[in-house]
């Protein structure tokens, strides 16, 4: 049986970072699971790296199929974005490891459909301080910076990502973001671990 390792942490705590070196490191070894979303790309993005950017037609027919693994609904500024894992034929468990990004209440979805015993949460976590600096920075680069979503966001992962919430999702692995080789280091160590 394979495993999940489902990378997580607030907004500008480097977890994509982390996962998108990890990724190439851990590609003799594992797959990576690429979801989807309805928001906007960003600059930089590529569609089918970071996620899938799709629409409300799209999360519908998954529905519809019951394809959907975990969804989460974010009422942005800019109105209601979802974010979603999807059965979409490219996960098989049975024989393959995958390594994803996700959220506390994605871990959750993902455990009532997978089984608990098939993810590994690893959360990434960084000053808050350290965090808004670099959401700011993240966001000036943007041609049209989404301050106002930047700042709702942030606040929001405040509540997502309480100590009392990462307590009761029994998260084992919290690995410390200064340094992002090094915190790369540490999860990798953490995987091989699980591994062996």
């Amino acid at each position: 049986m394979g495993k999940i390792y489902l990378i997580m942490g607030k907004s500008a705590s480097g977890k994509d970072s982390v996962y998108r070196k990890l990724a190439p490191l851990l590609a003799d070894r594992m797959h990576t699971i690429v979801t989807y979303t309805t928001r906007p790309m960003r600059e930089g993005e590529v569609e089918g790296r970071e996620y899938h950017f799709t629409d409300d037609l799209v999360l519908e027919k998954f529905r519809k199929e019951k394809k959907v693994v975990e969804e989460r609904r974010y009422d942005t500024v800019y109105g209601p974005w979802y974010y979603f894992t999807a059965d979409d034929g490219s996960i098989h468990l049975e024989s393959e490891d995958y390594l994803c990004i996700g959220t506390l209440e994605s871990l959750r979805q993902m455990q009532d459909y997978y089984g608990e015993e098939a993810i590994c949460p690893i959360y990434i976590e960084v000053d808050d301080g350290i965090r808004l600096e670099r959401a700011l920075m993240r966001e000036r680069q943007e041609e049209n910076p989404r301050y106002e979503e930047m700042c709702r966001r942030f606040l929001a992962d405040q509540r997502d990502f309480s100590e009392d919430k990462l307590a009761e999702a029994h998260i084992r692995i919290r690995i410390e973001n200064k340094d992002l080789d090094q915190t790369v280091n540490a999860v990798l160590k953490e995987i091989h671990g699980d591994q062996s």
